[in-house]
């Protein structure tokens, strides 16, 4: 790998985050009137006294540049502020759900990467009606988006057939897997389809291969090859679309939150949202863009370590 395409996916992540970082917070003075009052829950009469003092401790006063480096840097030593609505540090907030969060994307994860690898690697080493059948059932679980899944799956695994819980994250190893199992499933069903779809094609084009081909003619055990040669070589693109599947995990994980009330980050970003508890929104879609950054950035590594012919053709741009 070389090393100016790892200081260039470096240099792409930091400006892509304080890009995503001035936005944010410039999202702050995009509306009418005083951001203070959005910070206050959006009073139609707030206290002048309180909204002097929300100008003070948030800089709002200062040149733009500036409220923005003040607000930036206290993100960045795990300051986000304190929540007027929750009363309470939002830092803490934040604490108190991230565990939920992470629960939840780390079980779809783990569901995206066994069933969709597995899935597409069986039906392009298998062909025929298996690959027919896995085709179709994966591009249909690409089209169900994740609060259609949720609705089915609540209808028919705990309505119907009452076997998961359907609200709240658990408690202990168990209870939070039986209570997260819904949840993640439907969070990764749609990521299923394409990990599988994406799979499926690089093998089989792996399976055609002149490399392929020229192994199985000197003798080379059809294990080996498949080990060595198909599998290995299909690595890349399929790490690629994982990494990018993990990712839009990430960024979907709130629907699911709702959904099945686990209390996440997701569900907590939309409940100060809709008190324009613009504090709590502000820093959990900080910390949101930067996961979101960083996986995507460590999947361009992780695959051009796999495939160095990707990240020569790459630095070269």
């Amino acid at each position: 790998m070389k090393l100016r395409f790892v200081a260039t996916r470096l240099a792409t992540l930091v400006v892509t985050v304080l890009a995503s970082s001035l936005a944010i917070y410039g999202a702050l003075f995009l509306t009418p009137g005083d951001p203070a009052t959005l910070l206050i829950g959006g009073s139609r009469n707030p206290d002048p006294g309180v909204l002097e003092r929300i100008h003070r401790e948030h800089h709002l006063d200062d040149p733009f540049l500036a409220g923005y480096w003040h607000w930036l840097s206290g993100c960045l030593q795990g300051d986000f502020g304190t929540s007027l609505v929750y009363r309470d540090s939002v830092a803490d907030l934040i604490g108190a759900r991230a565990g939920d969060t992470v629960a939840l994307v780390a079980y779809a994860s783990v569901l995206v990467l066994l069933v969709g690898t597995f899935t597409g690697t069986v039906a392009a080493l298998r062909g025929g009606r298996t690959e027919t059948l896995a085709t179709t059932l994966t591009a249909g679980a690409m089209a169900v988006p994740t609060f259609l899944m949720s609705v089915l799956l609540i209808w028919v695994f705990a309505v119907r057939l009452p076997w998961f819980p359907v609200y709240g994250s658990g408690e202990g190893f168990t209870g939070t897997l039986a209570h997260l199992t819904l949840p993640a499933l439907a969070l990764a069903v749609t990521w299923i389809g394409y990990v599988a779809q994406v799979t499926r094609t690089a093998v089989r084009a792996e399976l055609r291969a002149e490399h392929v081909e020229t192994a199985r003619s000197r003798g080379v055990p059809e294990r080996t090859v498949i080990r060595r040669h198909v599998l290995h070589n299909a690595s890349g693109p399929v790490c690629a679309v994982s990494g990018v599947g993990i990712a839009g995990l990430i960024a979907t994980a709130a629907v699911a939150e709702q959904a099945f009330g686990t209390g996440g980050l997701g569900a907590l970003m939309i409940e100060a949202a809709s008190k324009q508890d613009m504090a709590v929104v502000q820093a959990v879609s900080l910390i949101f863009v930067v996961v979101f950054v960083v996986i995507n950035t460590a999947v361009d590594l992780t695959s051009a370590a796999l495939d160095p012919r990707a990240a020569a053709r790459k630095g070269t741009r």
